[in-house]
């Protein structure tokens, strides 16, 4: 794919290489070793991570990000070729390496995190050309709070331009660490159509617990869709009119790595094929459900037309 293709999505944010290693219940000693049953070098990052899976699903996908130019960044660029995803929006930052994340995978599938921001902290909007938001139908930010040259003012901006552009706006956050929170995303809420974060996010935004209450503070300030991921407990999506508390759909959990970005790209999917919030919030569950039955962000996303035999399995109503 060249930049002069249209584009569906145009994730812009963090690209991560994963190193995964199961089962870790405990760390060593110092000085001495344990065999685990697995490590994986995976691709991850929000944006990388909703890009692929956007991909799967026969979403144009192009990624804006940047990597340094190392071997980490070599295979997340040639991952992301894999599935036809335009890079050509991908920096290679000579002062710092790619960011890179050791994922620490309990046998119950919960995970801890060391990261290393990295590359990530440099991605500003000079990166971000006019020509590729002329050629997107959704501009998604995904990795706000660990984005620190492009985070609080330079996100309303960036987003300010493309509503201007007459693009659909897509906005996912990860954990503030320094705290910052509301103070980082509120001056760019007034141009977001749709609000993507984790229950335990919004709470931090917010300082309210109630989903219900969560969601009407974000649409008081100019959302217009905000979807809250609850993990085990589904999520709940709302138009500012219409509300719904969707469930999960039960499997059997090797891996919760990613399952956010997945219910992002199946949501954005669900957006762009016109659906209601209902419906986009479904598939999103769907794509997580799917996800975290694997080891990795990517490995367990299913092709759209796996995707539609599951529906027509459950006789879902797809217009």
């Amino acid at each position: 794919m060249e930049i002069k293709d249209k584009l569906d999505v145009l994730c812009v944010g963090i690209a991560v290489a994963d190193i995964l290693g199961k089962p870790i219940d405990f760390f060593p000693e110092k000085g001495k070793l344990i065999l685990i049953d697995e490590i994986i070098l995976n691709t991850g990052g929000c944006a990388v991570n909703t890009g692929i899976a956007l991909a799967k699903l026969d979403a144009r996908v192009g990624i804006i990000a940047r990597v340094g130019n190392d071997g980490f960044g070599d295979f997340i660029i040639s991952q992301l070729k894999k599935y036809g995803i335009d890079v050509n929006g991908i920096k290679r930052d000579e002062k710092l390496k790619t960011s890179a994340t050791i994922v620490a995978i309990s046998k119950e599938g919960e995970r801890s995190f060391w990261h290393y921001l990295g590359a990530n902290s440099n991605l500003s909007l000079e990166d971000i050309s006019e020509e590729f938001l002329l050629r997107t139908k959704i501009l998604h930010i995904a990795g706000t709070n660990v984005l620190p040259s492009l985070d609080g003012k330079p996100t309303a901006i960036l987003l300010e331009k493309a509503k201007n552009f007459g693009l659909i706006t897509s906005v996912d956050t990860v954990w503030d660490a320094k705290g910052r929170w509301l103070k980082n995303i509120e001056e760019a809420l007034q141009y977001i159509d749709y609000f993507l974060p984790s229950l335990e996010e919004a709470k931090a935004i917010t300082k309210k617990e109630n989903p219900e209450d969560i969601a009407n503070f974000f649409v008081k300030r100019g959302v217009k869709n905000v979807a809250i991921k609850m993990g085990e407990k589904g999520s709940y999506v709302t138009d500012g009119k219409n509300s719904y508390y969707i469930p999960i759909f039960p499997v059997e959990v090797k891996d919760t790595t990613g399952a956010g970005d997945a219910f992002s790209a199946g949501f954005l999917k669900g957006v762009l094929l016109g659906w209601d919030i209902e419906r986009c919030g479904l598939l999103g569950n769907l794509l997580g459900a799917f996800c975290i039955k694997e080891i990795g962000a990517s490995a367990g996303i299913p092709t759209w037309e796996e995707v539609l035999n599951f529906f027509i399995k459950k006789n879902f109503n797809l217009h």
